[in-house]
């Protein structure tokens, strides 16, 4: 399984979140999922909600674009951008 998936309505990505990090940056794939690093700490939602505006920064989309579908309390996260192309934000992620 790819960590990127096209859908109907835009794309689904499979995400491995690693909060408490010295910075925000996406450090690759692994497995089946992409590896986001994250200064936030996973407390009260802090680093979901540093995720969801990291990708809205890496992919220059409006954050509303984008939607935690799945992983609220785990690394393991999964993340819906509404619109959006496979291609386009593989390249703009994976650099």
């Amino acid at each position: 399984m790819d960590w990127i998936k096209q859908t109907a309505d835009g794309v689904e990505l499979s995400i491995r979140a690693a909060p408490r990090a010295s910075k925000n940056a996406v450090q690759g794939v692994l497995g089946d999922a992409l590896k986001i690093r994250l200064q936030a700490p996973p407390v009260e939602g802090q680093a979901n909600e540093a995720l969801l505006d990291f990708l809205a920064d890496e992919l220059d989309v409006p954050p509303r674009t984008l939607r935690l579908i799945s992983g609220e309390t785990g690394r393991n996260k999964r993340v819906f951008i509404a619109g959006a192309k496979a291609e386009v934000v593989r390249n703009k992620l994976i650099k």
